[in-house]
């Protein structure tokens, strides 16, 4: 049986899962690159006030939507157990504004078929610059602090959404924060059940329109998890 799963490694499919929140400007574009390279995709809309749910249904892949705004994680958690049920074996965690860059995916997807991997998750610092805005650069090396020092994580890039996951993996990584704290929640649930993980170098795109967006994890999502930390 182990031999057989190993030979089957390599074919394993993969989909690339995109939370969406008032990206109707972005997401045609970031939908296109993928698309040329033959990805299969599915969207969440997380109850977009414009029409990027319009947007995305231009294209053959699968779109679902969130009548309200529930938050990231919860687009994540909804297009995540959409692909296990469609019978795709691999996740994508990919961002819907062009941040996330394609030979980052790609690798992420080449080392779960070929490495007994569980999860693969990017790194910002661990050697390619991304040209961090200096606010950014001050909330993450908090976020980083915070994340060991309180979390008891020991991950370089506790913030990062870039993740590829086995959806065989699924029931050991069922989050339930519905905003940017599930990150973390991820982090730990790898942690506690002892999921094989590699953390690989990534550039992240900042550029004008990612850096005008008004939904970023903060300084206040960290009290939230402090006071998650001592209640529970």
């Amino acid at each position: 049986e182990l031999q057989i799963n190993k030979i089957n490694q390599k074919n394993m499919k993969p989909v690339i899962i995109i939370p969406a929140y008032n990206e109707a400007t972005r997401i045609s574009e970031v939908l296109e690159k993928l698309m040329a390279r033959g990805h299969e995709i599915i969207v969440v809309d997380d109850g977009s006030s414009d029409n990027t749910f319009d947007k995305a249904n231009e294209f053959p892949i699968n779109v679902a939507r969130h009548h309200t705004n529930l938050g990231q994680g919860a687009a994540l958690k909804t297009g995540t157990e959409l692909a296990k049920k469609l019978n795709y074996d691999l996740a994508i965690h990919f961002d819907a504004d062009g941040q996330h860059r394609l030979e980052d995916l790609e690798k992420m997807i080449e080392l779960l078929k070929e490495k007994n991997l569980d999860v693969v998750l990017g790194s910002r610092f661990l050697g390619l610059d991304s040209k961090l805005p200096w606010k950014k650069r001050l909330i993450y090396w908090f976020a980083r602090r915070f994340s060991r020092k309180v979390l008891q994580l020991d991950f370089t890039d506790p913030q990062n959404g870039l993740r590829a996951l086995r959806l065989d993996k699924l029931s050991l990584l069922d989050w339930q924060k519905y905003d940017f704290q599930h990150c973390s929640e991820i982090l730990g649930l790898i942690k506690k059940n002892k999921l094989n993980y590699q953390e690989i170098p990534i550039k992240v795109n900042y550029d004008e329109y990612s850096q005008n967006k008004k939904v970023s994890p903060g300084i206040s999502m960290g009290f939230k998890m402090i006071i998650d930390k001592l209640f529970n």
